[in-house]
């Protein structure tokens, strides 16, 4: 047989080549009594260049349109960090009174290749401090999309928020994505969890 869905809320119990769940419905093998080992690198002195440690850093075309000249680019302000700052790419200052919307121009063209989306996500300095966020958190970008980036910023805080020239107003995380193709079934297979949605587990 061969595998099907897997039961995501076993997944992290299973080593890899255990998580078969077949399409004749056998359940999962028993969990094997394992012993986990976390190898953390010190990643304090390390540089830009090196802190993936897996594979070559993905080149990404990106197109600066003129009125986001000057501004740098995205970039990772931190050796280890998953995403990169965006800036706003305003000519004027633009404030944002509290409950209000505006989507941020940066000036920013980029071509994701087939199989990678960018995320947009909030800072989490802004969204504590000052109670910015992202109306649609998180924004994607589809790898075929070629307009200019925007973040749509909201004032959930309590008195307004001006947001200037070369501000860092969010991050971007580009990413691999998973396309999937729809098999119909009677029924899909059971887990413990079952249902259980909202609140399911409660609060302590």
């Amino acid at each position: 047989c061969r595998p099907v869905a897997q039961d995501s809320s076993r997944l992290s119990a299973y080593p890899l080549g255990l998580l078969e769940v077949c399409k004749c419905r056998h359940s999962p093998p028993p969990l094997p009594a394992l012993k986990a080992y976390a190898i953390i690198p010190d990643v304090s002195k390390c540089d830009l260049r090196s802190a993936n440690l897996n594979s070559e850093p993905l080149k990404l075309d990106v197109e600066v349109l003129p009125h986001a000249q000057g501004l740098p680019l995205p970039q990772y302000e931190t050796a280890a960090a998953a995403g990169m700052d965006l800036r706003a790419a305003l000519d004027e200052p633009v404030t944002l009174d509290p409950g209000k919307r505006y989507a941020v121009p940066t000036g920013l063209k980029i071509a994701l290749p087939v199989g990678y989306e960018a995320q947009i996500r909030a800072r989490s300095g802004l969204a504590l401090r000052k109670g910015i966020a992202l109306v649609n958190a998180p924004g994607t970008i589809d790898a075929d999309y070629r307009g200019e980036i925007c973040v749509i910023l909201i004032n959930l805080g309590e008195e307004p928020f001006t947001i200037s020239r070369g501000d860092r107003i969010a991050q971007m995380i580009v990413a691999p994505v998973t396309r999937v193709e729809w098999e119909l079934v009677a029924a899909v297979d059971d887990t413990s969890r079952g249902e259980g949605g909202f609140g399911h587990t409660g609060v302590q």
